[in-house]
């Protein structure tokens, strides 16, 4: 695969089981988040539910990626992520299967990703949990956003809005 291929492109399981089918977002804009429930960035789940309950029919997605890489904050099963996010956040955008973004056993979606580098020019390894790569409608990385970065955040929101025109 070429390294401009849309990280869309690659294939990763839903977090209930059976593909996820990122292509289905192809032409869309999609915020492509590393998530866990036990850390202290979980809350960004309330702002990314509010990112796409505002622009879902606009074409956008959130699209979640849980990750126990970061001190075993996201030690649950899929189901147990699945009720955990329903219950606590009313997550309605889509979630991948458990991932790893880092290391050896870094997913090839997270390949695709890493090389993109943030404003502050840090590219590579994922740095913690909820780290954003914005997709724009036509498959590339078009945005890179830290960990702490909120996702109702002016430079998040704005760079949601120049992609969906």
């Amino acid at each position: 695969m070429t390294t401009n291929a849309s990280p869309l492109d690659i294939d990763i399981d839903a977090l209930q089981g059976g593909p996820a089918d990122l292509k289905q977002y192809a032409g869309q804009a999609v915020l492509i988040v590393n998530v866990a429930s036990k850390c202290g960035l979980t809350p960004q789940y309330a702002g990314l539910e509010r990112l796409q309950e505002r622009y879902a029919a606009r074409g956008f997605t959130v699209l979640g990626v849980p990750c126990n890489q970061f001190l075993g904050q996201e030690p649950g099963s899929a189901e147990e992520i699945a009720e955990f996010c329903s219950a606590t956040y009313g997550v309605t955008f889509p979630m991948t299967e458990k991932t790893e973004v880092n290391g050896e056993g870094r997913h090839p979606l997270y390949d695709r990703l890493t090389g993109f580098a943030d404003a502050e020019g840090h590219s590579g390894d994922i740095r913690w949990n909820f780290e954003k790569f914005l997709i724009g409608r036509d498959g590339a990385v078009v945005a890179r956003f830290s960990p702490q970065t909120e996702p109702e955040a002016p430079e998040v929101v704005s760079a949601i809005e120049a992609q969906l025109g």
